[in-house]
């Protein structure tokens, strides 16, 4: 499906999200693996959580959905019974790396597939560490999905240094190191999103070499409650849009402010944005926070390497940003944008040279000058990924005759609400 996207002239109003994404992954799966009750308000309505909630459904959890919540009945340690079948976690790399490292601990074999896109996506960068674990895992020759995870022998723990900054492959080990007594460290010298340090209540300790992370079965979770905050990376689109659009006033309200996640909000600010932070409260072990945003106008600045693993998702959306600020726009060291659900680096290079803007490509980044050349109505490639479509349906609305998303559909990923959320902030077009 092709979404057209018009001009707009301003946006007013309050905008309340869905829940955040990583967030929601993380309280689904502590929930299924605790026994008893736990509910869950404010879930994420993403596809990526929902193929996170069919998995342990088919692990033998009861999941009840009324409302805006979920009530889940947690098997406890060990409870899962074997699937029928295979674990489908369609394009959620959270849903299945994660869950690779709660799976290997299980008394049953289980094998992990994903979508086209998914599949491409590589899996050996837990494999490999899970094998120092004890797991018997296995991905495909060329290291990517089906995952073949059989019972082990028996699991140990672990002293280990993350080679890879991922907080999927740091999550993937912390539910590995939970099933077994004996305390695992992990090192974490680049830090990434640390939702399931926070919502495990895990033991951290700053280092002069970076953040040891401890874990072991003491830490297994219990029953819980829990609202999640907006998710940031959702918000991140309207905020940009919101920066840029004249006469432009916008409250986007309940939002994770964890620290881990708030790089785009540091980046933005330091490039002359106008964003302040209202009523901000901890709840769960995560800050949350209004966020308020006002038209401004921008300057592009160096974007440092350690902040990049925290920005990894915003970058897409922090480029359009970067179009329209003062002077170049330059990321570098973000090789790990070619292993998303597209090559995000080339998906960025290619749709912003449609507009006539000067592009470089590097192999681990790209650099963006110029101004935009192109009168007409541009067509842009979503290549099938979420935020890449959201992206430059915003660019779309800051051209004079506006531009198509190809396949806008693909949004669903993360936000199948965008377009309405859109109307709720006064964009008058015919979507």
């Amino acid at each position: 499906m092709n979404q057209n996207f018009e001009y707009t002239e301003f946006l007013k109003g309050e905008l309340s999200l869905p829940g955040d994404k990583s967030i929601s992954h993380r309280a689904v799966m502590f929930a299924s693996m605790a026994e008893g009750e736990s509910v869950i308000k404010n879930c994420s309505n993403a596809e990526d959580v929902k193929s996170t909630i069919s998995c342990f459904k088919k692990l033998g959890v009861d999941i009840i959905e009324e409302n805006n919540l979920l009530k889940i009945y947690g098997k406890g340690y060990k409870g899962f019974t074997k699937p029928l079948d295979e674990l489908y976690a369609g394009n959620s790399g959270t849903t299945a790396r994660l869950l690779s490292g709660i799976l290997c601990a299980q008394d049953f074999d289980s094998r992990i597939t994903g979508d086209e896109s998914l599949s491409k996506r590589p899996m050996n960068r837990i494999v490999e560490p899970l094998r120092l674990m004890g797991a018997n895992i296995f991905a495909s020759e060329k290291g990517t999905l089906p995952l073949v995870i059989n019972p082990s022998e028996k699991l140990h723990s672990i002293k280990y240094e993350f080679k890879v900054a991922s907080a999927q492959v740091k999550s993937a080990m912390i539910l590995a190191a939970l099933h077994i007594d004996d305390e695992s460290v992990f090192l974490e010298t680049i830090p990434t999103r640390n939702h399931t340090e926070k919502l495990l209540n895990l033991k951290t300790e700053k280092t002069n070499n970076g953040t040891l992370i401890y874990a072991s079965r003491k830490n297994y979770p219990v029953n819980f409650e829990i609202t999640v905050p907006s998710d940031i990376s959702t918000a991140s689109f309207f905020i940009v849009l919101g920066l840029l659009t004249k006469n432009s006033n916008i409250l986007i309200k309940n939002v994770s402010l964890n620290e881990t996640r708030t790089g785009i909000i540091d980046i933005l600010e330091s490039m002359g944005a106008k964003i302040i932070i209202e009523d901000k409260v901890v709840q769960n072990g995560e800050e949350r926070g209004n966020i308020r945003v006002f038209s401004s106008q921008l300057e592009n600045i160096e974007i440092p390497d350690e902040i990049i693993p925290n920005i990894i998702d915003e970058i897409p959306i922090l480029s359009i940003a970067g179009i329209f600020a003062k002077g170049k726009f330059r990321i570098k060291n973000a090789k790990e944008l070619r292993v998303k659900e597209s090559d995000r680096i080339k998906a960025i290079c290619n749709n912003l040279k449609i507009v006539g803007l000067n592009v470089t490509e590097y192999e681990d980044g790209f650099e963006i000058d110029g101004s935009i050349s192109s009168n007409n109505e541009p067509i842009f490639d979503s290549y099938g990924d979420h935020r890449i479509a959201m992206a430059f349906a915003v660019l779309s609305m800051l051209l004079e005759k506006g531009g198509i998303i190809k396949d806008f559909e693909c949004v669903s990923v993360s936000n199948p609400n965008f377009l309405n959320q859109l109307k709720i902030l006064g964009y008058n077009s015919s979507i």
